[in-house]
């Protein structure tokens, strides 16, 4: 994950956001295409492991509901604006970018922009986490390309 801290690293805090247990972070600007060509699978993302999975939008918290009823998201959304402590924080420097947080506050796994394969792979880590069966997010025959920049 280029420019995202590295995996082993101590998460950052996130404003109004208590992690309780294993924690995946969807950092995402509602303008951007890639994030809104995502919303299918970070939807199942969110339906698949509840309560584990956060909403962080560099938008006012009314774009960002409004955004996440569009897509589906049933998983909170909470701000992050200008500065950008929480995304500066991560280093997040395209969208969608997911970050998996293990249940001690470490930052295990990742992925940027729209990539199947690392999307599927968060899936995994965090059910293996959780302690349940990992969902399969996003197939070849979905529609969705295998990559596409963020």
């Amino acid at each position: 994950m280029p420019g995202v801290i590295g995996n082993g690293s101590p998460a950052p805090p996130v404003a109004n956001v208590e992690r309780h247990g294993p924690t995946a972070f969807v950092f995402y600007k509602s303008t951007c295409a890639v994030t809104e060509m995502a919303g299918p699978p970070l939807a199942k993302l969110g339906e698949s492991y509840p309560g584990a999975v956060t909403g962080v939008g560099q938008d006012p918290q009314a774009t960002l509901d409004a955004f996440a009823e569009e897509l589906g998201w049933t998983f909170p959304q909470v701000t992050d604006l200008a500065p950008y402590v929480a995304s500066d924080a991560y280093g997040i420097m395209s969208a969608p970018t997911v970050v998996v947080i293990d249940g001690d506050g470490t930052v295990v796994d990742g992925m940027e922009s729209w990539d199947r394969e690392a999307m599927n792979r968060v899936s995994a880590t965090l059910a293996g986490l959780l302690g349940v069966e990992a969902v399969t997010l996003s197939t070849p025959d979905d529609g969705l390309p295998d990559f596409k920049p963020g």
